[in-house]
């Protein structure tokens, strides 16, 4: 073999168009092959084809696979490709998958008789309807499986995969073993042999691994939008388009030419692949912020969250200081915010709303004791049958700040901040994993913290972060917060970063670049001379270098005791509020919305007067778009309305 790819795929589409048994279907943006399980044998093409100067097939080598695999049984199995002999029932070569698992089957005929050998990756989760992309690299004892770019699985057997199988008279199938039974029921966009090595460093370099291509199919690339002068297309496809409603959705390869529906602003829009292009639109552009609603709270408000329950509504949950009365919940009710439920809280700090599967759940931060001196923090459950929230678990807790939600590779995990034990700042906040059997969150790990405020989760890829602002170590908040990153099971230091009293991290995206930003609250070091202005600090802008492979500092801004930026976007333009809290001198502080300008990166827009504003919160409705910001000083928080053009 002369080492190139091998292109199994391309092989089985005749010249003249497609093979029997083969339909070109879209999902996602991206063009797949759909196989008839009724014609399994015209699937298939003698190996000779591909093996023309050598009978054996290669020791070493990598299979290159994308697909997009639907929900399959429990106990069935799926074939993506078999290499079979002429008159043998048993599988030289192939690959299938079960719900979770990926199996390779190759044949040794080193013995009387010959035996197959199954190598199988477990915790594979393929069947999603979603597409990925598979490395296998073999070679002797030894097994990898890289899906989507990530972390390799790597096997090792007792039996090495031969070093000469030969292929004579034998054929490649797509999606079968010569049965109907095991047909593959997915799309198939790309099937690679590349002999002699490891794929992983010729695929993974597209920001988009979960289509990362070596050799695909012509008829599955893409066309021009418009057929030049008078032709039509060569190969019809089918597609699984569909228009998406609400707020703006992602827009990526995955979600390209499905179309989302902006009833507010009346525009039509296609994703082109990273932006959402604008088919029949009503241009709209931020004028100006007016006050449309004085919401008067329980106490003071540490923190916000705003979510949806479906079927029910929009909610805003206050994480209110005095108890009681404790927090309020509030329900948004004919344009308008009103008291749903009130919840017993202990000096909340915050709320975070998440699901699991179809439970949905409500956890706020209490940083003080309750009445019997016992310190937790509560996870509530929404009940359907009372349609509001109640007590689900409790969590011990020490001045905890934050909550964060989020999912890894299907399993639910829950991190709580804790701020400090006593006046020891330097502890360990935790991160709780939930169990399916018990329904609870149990203690997965533990992360040292100094003071900490916030906590920040983010992807990138198939790369899991999170991030927390680190405050007060005890004598002094110049010191470094630390972004994490999640590997073998756990979470890891990634990058350190210099904060000067940080109280949150907020990441968001601007087309194809990723933007964390940290509000620096105050600089004090016991140690070191007193500053004209403990509060008058910069707050900073990071931005992910892909080359580096860590954030690099874009920018920074002048802020006064920043306590927490919030993104969000009004028609194509891009916006960034900052939380100004206090100057050294008074609560009484404007806020900045900062717009998206480029190259010249954020620049200030609007200067909105607030009073010890503590959290913002950017939402939307069928009647427009609002922020709403607490005060940390005044029981009284406010929604604004933004006044488009």
């Amino acid at each position: 073999t002369d080492l190139r790819p091998l292109d199994i795929l391309s092989e089985a589409v005749p010249a003249a168009g497609l093979a029997r048994g083969m339909r070109v279907f879209q999902a996602q943006g991206v063009r797949g092959f759909q196989l008839a399980a009724s014609r399994p044998r015209a699937l298939g093409f003698p190996a000779s084809r591909l093996f023309i100067h050598c009978d054996r097939f290669p020791e070493e080598f990598s299979i290159i696979v994308t697909l997009r695999a639907l929900s399959v049984p429990a106990k069935r199995n799926e074939y993506i490709f078999t290499l079979m002999g002429e008159e043998s029932p048993s599988v030289l070569v192939g690959l299938r998958y079960a719900p979770d698992k990926l199996h390779f089957l190759f044949w040794s005929q080193e013995r009387a008789g010959g035996w197959q050998t199954r190598v199988t990756f477990p915790n594979v989760s393929l069947s999603d309807n979603q597409w990925h992309t598979l490395i296998l690299a073999v070679s002797g004892q030894s097994f990898s499986l890289t899906v989507d770019c990530s972390i390799p699985k790597d096997v090792v057997v007792e039996t090495p995969f031969p070093a000469s199988l030969s292929v004579r008279r034998a054929s490649f199938y797509l999606g079968n073993r010569q049965r109907r039974k095991g047909v593959f029921t997915g799309l198939l966009r790309q099937l690679v042999l590349l002999p002699g090595a490891d794929a992983t460093p010729r695929i993974c370099r597209a920001m988009n691994f979960k289509v990362a291509t070596l050799s695909v199919p012509t008829v599955l690339q893409d066309v021009p939008a418009k057929p030049v002068s008078n032709e039509v297309l060569k190969y019809p496809y089918e597609t699984d388009t569909k228009v998406t409603l609400g707020a703006r959705p992602r827009c990526s390869k995955r979600e390209k030419a499905q179309f989302w529906f902006n009833a507010s602003r009346r525009g039509l829009y296609l994703c082109n692949g990273s932006a959402w292009v604008s088919m029949l639109e009503v241009k709209y552009r931020l004028d100006y912020v007016e006050e449309y609603q004085n919401l008067v709270t329980n106490s003071e408000t540490m923190g916000i969250e705003v979510f949806t329950i479906p079927a029910v509504g929009l909610f805003a949950a206050m994480a209110n200081r005095i108890s009681p009365p404790g927090s309020a919940i509030y329900r948004w009710t004919d344009g308008k915010f009103v008291p749903y439920q009130n919840i017993p809280t202990y000096q909340a700090q915050s709320w975070k709303y998440f699901t699991i599967g179809k439970k949905i759940f409500l956890a706020v931060a209490n940083f003080e004791q309750n009445e019997r001196g016992q310190e937790f923090s509560v996870i509530y459950k929404w009940s359907r049958r009372k349609a509001k929230f109640i007590m689900y678990q409790r969590i011990t807790t020490h001045s905890a700040r934050d909550w964060e939600a989020f999912v890894i590779e299907g399993e639910a995990f829950l991190a709580v901040v804790n701020h400090r034990e006593g006046n020891n700042h330097n502890i360990d906040s935790v991160i709780y994993r939930w169990n399916p059997r018990t329904g609870l969150f149990e203690t997965n790990q533990t992360i040292p913290t100094s003071g900490a405020y916030d906590w920040e989760f983010f992807t990138i890829g198939p790369y899991s972060f999170l991030a927390v602002a680190n405050t007060f170590n005890g004598t002094s908040t110049k010191i470094h917060s630390h972004i994490y990153i999640w590997l073998s099971g756990s979470f890891q230091l990634f990058q350190s970063i210099l904060t000067f009293g940080a109280a949150d991290w907020e990441v968001f995206h601007i087309g194809d670049r990723v933007f964390l930003a940290v509000a620096n609250s105050h600089s004090y070091d016991s140690g070191m001379p007193a500053p004209s202005n403990f509060y008058a600090i910069n707050s900073s802008i990071y931005e992910l270098n892909i080359t580096a492979q860590m954030f690099v500092k874009f920018q920074d801004l002048l802020t006064y005791s920043a306590l927490d930026w919030e993104f969000f976007s009004v028609g194509d333009d891009s916006f960034l509020v900052v939380a100004n809290s206090f100057d050294g001198f008074t609560f009484s502080v404007n806020s900045i919305i900062y717009r998206w300008q480029g190259y010249e990166g954020f620049v200030a827009a609007h200067h909105l007067p607030t009073i010890g504003c503590r959290d913002w919160e950017a939402f939307h409705t069928t009647e427009g778009s609002y922020l709403l910001y607490s005060s940390a000083k005044e029981p009284l928080s406010k929604v604004l309305k933004l006044k488009t053009t």
